[in-house]
């Protein structure tokens, strides 16, 4: 009668090792970039961000003015010292150039998510700054 007892340990240690299983990580395509002539030094940039279900972004800022809309599935999102706010499809979300985003990641398990970033930064400047907490 000790097979019951094997079930249960191999199903503790597989939820363990899918514990144990980063995030996915999200996929950035670059949808568009451009110089802004009124504004010497300054670019825009257009990228998609699409989450895979559980997928979150590490702790980071853009140095830039973004803007977010959300085309599908739903987002959390959160700026350090503001509440996590939750984005469905047709939302928007802005992070200014002084805002570490603390949260970021999609909120469904099962479902993907998808949205939009427009991005007004330096020039030749990174998208995104990795930052430690």
């Amino acid at each position: 009668m000790e097979k019951p007892h094997f079930y249960l340990y191999v199903c503790f240690a597989a939820l363990l090792m899918l514990a144990a299983v980063p995030a996915k990580a999200a996929d950035v395509k670059e949808l568009f970039a451009i110089d802004l002539a009124d504004y010497p030094g300054k670019e825009g940039r257009m990228i998609e961000v699409s989450y895979p279900p559980g997928a979150q972004d590490m702790v980071h800022r853009h140095d830039a003015d973004a803007f977010v809309y959300v085309l599908e599935g739903q987002i959390i999102m959160q700026l350090k010292g503001q509440p996590a706010v939750t984005l469905k499809a047709g939302q928007t979300f802005y992070e200014g150039p002084t805002d570490v985003h603390i949260v970021g990641r999609n909120a469904s398990n099962t479902e993907p998510a998808r949205f939009v970033v427009v991005l007004l930064k330096g020039k030749g400047a990174p998208i995104l700054t990795p930052v430690k907490e």
